[in-house]
């Protein structure tokens, strides 16, 4: 199940750029994708420098890695030959230069060069007539022709692109293997974690890369584990694997897997489709969301064995969602949300104040049914399937960190979806719905689960609180802080369930659901 790798140079020079390929180029074609496979490696900073002789491709590869970043492969790229610099409001914004008439550094400043390598990626054409621009370069692509014909690019990196770029041509060299060596790779949209997806076509059918290297440990922040540990994240693509397999076997719309390859984390995965449990303003649809409510009805009503097989002599055993875990993640909100919002830190009373109401809302639990749980069933992974019938029309996606624990949060997941408004009303449809049809087995608990829902629905609220402000503070991604006047009204709401009172007073107390300050906006 291991994917060719790419003939690479090792070197241990950390500062300097080594040649880390050499790909041979027999045509155009080739040097296209070349260029479109570098791009995905591509973040902002980067500058590529393209050096070889006139007609070599250094323009055909720039083209190609503008195209792939613009997401538009009839954009018209013109050789900037005589404009000397072509901007691109690409994501991140790229710029085109040809610096053939340069005679040195002096006319680089009037390009604004410095300030379109600090801001985007930048593509430079005979970087040699310009000795600053080459020694900015992470990247060098010499093009030179190949004995025989065609021509040979030599790929130079320093050591923080190296890696991405090595990437990419893995996954290239995954493609190919999978049928798919001609085929041109496109940026697919991504999530909160460090995996990353592309799309690529292959027999007229659209599927799905992901690439998700094995992530390593974190710092031990609890009886000397890290969070992943604790909180049971998937860290490889096996998990992903399994319960997809399970989920498929079990009637549900899981992706097919089509290729893996385990140890480098690389999977090609069928693509469900882009249509979503929203209307064209982003708004939830009721009726999606209640065949939502559907599936997971049908979800938790099967019986799952936890050990998964994922390939010949390797299984995955999921995890249980069991107190540490949930202990772990409602911690997020004293130690990432309290600090950032409110701007101060919980007293060690407050502290155990804290612990000891949630200990006694895990105590509750102790009966709650428990059933496989996708953790993140929301509307960014959920696929509406119009055409399909039944639990078909649900798409399963993003499910790799799946747990044994409270059904109860599934639907919580779904009836507060933490990316989009859900009104009360939609809510209580939606658990409605979900209970009326569980409770057509006679010993499903009606009143049990309501009692676990507002309780995971509290600890779910808790945890995303925590976590988006982690992703600002911790991983630079403030995007998400625009969700957290949602997650708080449904904190609100919620905490008036009777089991609750305690929480409720503590947070009140601590000002988590008061407007933040105006000097620390959110």
């Amino acid at each position: 199940m291991s994917a060719t790798r790419p003939a690479t140079i090792a070197s241990d020079a950390p500062d300097a750029l080594v040649e880390i390929a050499r790909i041979p180029l027999a045509d155009e074609a080739a040097t296209l994708r070349l260029g479109g496979d570098l791009a995905l490696a591509l973040t902002a900073g980067d500058v590529v420098a393209l050096v070889g002789d006139l007609g070599a491709g250094k323009s055909t590869l720039a083209r190609a890695a503008i195209r792939t970043l613009a997401d538009d492969p009839e954009l018209e790229v013109p050789s900037p030959t005589y404009t000397l610099v072509q901007p691109y409001e690409t994501n991140p914004p790229a710029a085109h230069l040809d610096l053939y008439r340069l005679s040195g550094d002096d006319e680089l400043d009037e390009l604004g060069f410095e300030e379109l390598a600090r801001d985007g990626i930048v593509f430079v054409e005979w970087p040699q007539n310009a000795p600053s621009a080459l020694a900015a370069a992470t990247v060098t692509v010499t093009l030179d022709n190949a004995p025989g014909g065609g021509r040979t690019a030599h790929v130079s990196a320093d050591a923080e692109a190296a890696p991405r770029i090595l990437r990419s041509l893995a996954i290239r060299s995954f493609l190919a293997e999978a049928g798919c060596a001609q085929q041109p790779r496109r940026r697919f949209s991504g999530d909160a974690s460090s995996r990353r997806y592309e799309t690529v076509d292959r027999d007229g059918e659209t599927l799905v890369v992901m690439d998700a290297p094995r992530q390593p440990d974190g710092p031990p922040i609890r009886d000397g584990l890290p969070y992943s540990r604790i909180a049971h994240l998937a860290e490889d693509v096996a998990p992903f694997v399994a319960v997809a397999e399970a989920l498929s076997a079990g009637g549900f719309a899981a992706p097919r897997i089509h290729r893996t390859d385990l140890d480098a984390g690389l999977l090609l995965i069928e693509h469900l489709g882009s249509e979503t449990l929203l209307d064209a303003d982003g708004h939830p649809v009721p009726e999606r969301y209640e065949a939502a409510a559907e599936a997971l009805a049908a979800l938790h009503g099967t019986r799952w064995d936890p050990a998964m097989p994922v390939a010949d002599g390797v299984c995955h055993t999921v995890p249980s969602y069991d107190r540490r875990a949930m202990r772990m993640e409602v911690d997020l909100l004293p130690d990432w949300y309290l600090p950032h919002a409110r701007r101060r830190s919980a007293s060690p009373d407050e502290t155990a104040r804290f612990a000891q109401i949630w200990n006694g809302l895990f105590d509750a639990l102790d009966d709650a049914e428990t059933s496989l749980v996708l953790r993140d069933f929301h509307s960014p992974n959920i696929i509406w399937r119009p055409a399909e019938e039944g639990l078909a029309r649900i798409g399963l996606i993003d499910f790799q960190d799946a747990l044994i624990g409270p059904a109860a949060y599934d639907l919580a997941s779904l009836a507060q979806d933490a990316r989009v408004d859900v009104s009360a009303e939609l809510e209580k449809r939606l658990t409605a719905h979900y209970v009326s049809l569980r409770a057509e087995n006679a010993s499903f608990d009606a009143a049990g689960f309501e009692r676990a829902y507002a309780i995971m629905a509290a600890q779910r609220g808790s945890k995303i609180l925590g976590i988006f402000v982690r992703l600002l503070e911790r991983d630079g991604k403030p995007q998400y802080l625009r969700h957290i006047p949602r997650i708080k009204a449904y904190l609100a709401r919620t905490l008036d369930h009777p089991s609750l009172t305690a929480l409720r007073d503590l947070y009140q107390d601590w000002g988590v659901l008061d407007e933040a300050p105006t000097q620390r906006p959110l």
